[in-house]
């Protein structure tokens, strides 16, 4: 499916306000509500849209530490391991397989230092094949979105 002007149009709502209703949403677009709802159905069947979220402010609720953990991994036997400990940890945010210094780059957020000491001490060095971390801490976050820029439909 390749998104049309109209589902542009419904990302980009959507992506400012998941939790609009039909009616909110259908207005914004000048359709019916029940017209919306088939063409955001329409667009989750298609994997266009994978889900919604809600953003939460991680430093209330005690997770103050956000971090970026470059891994590398010994051999790429040792990759489906990592990604299943990945998985399950629920302190790391995002992995990315990356090209340049270590093979994968985590986001986490942990409850201080002692939480991230933790996090790479007891658990990711421990994984069999990690052979080296190498840690950035985030001092201050100027920009964090979840939201992909929604571009013209032509341009798909």
């Amino acid at each position: 499916m390749k998104p049309d002007a109209l589902d542009c149009k419904i990302l980009s709502e959507l992506a400012n306000k998941a939790r609009m209703t039909w009616a909110e949403l259908a207005g914004q677009l000048g359709i019916s509500p029940p017209a919306a709802a088939d063409r955001v159905r329409k667009l989750e069947e298609a994997g266009i849209i994978r889900g919604y979220v809600t953003q939460i402010d991680a430093p209330r609720l005690g997770y103050d530490l956000a971090a970026f953990i470059a891994v590398t991994l010994e051999h790429p036997r040792d990759r489906d391991g990592f990604l299943a400990a990945v998985q399950s940890t629920p302190e790391i945010l995002e992995c990315h397989h990356i090209a340049g210094d270590g093979d994968y780059l985590l986001k986490v957020r942990c409850r201080g230092t002692s939480g991230l000491e933790h996090l790479i001490t007891a658990q990711l060095k421990e994984l069999p094949g990690v052979t080296q971390t190498r840690t950035t801490i985030v001092l201050s976050t100027v920009k964090e979105a979840i939201a992909v820029p929604i571009t013209d439909a032509s341009a798909l």
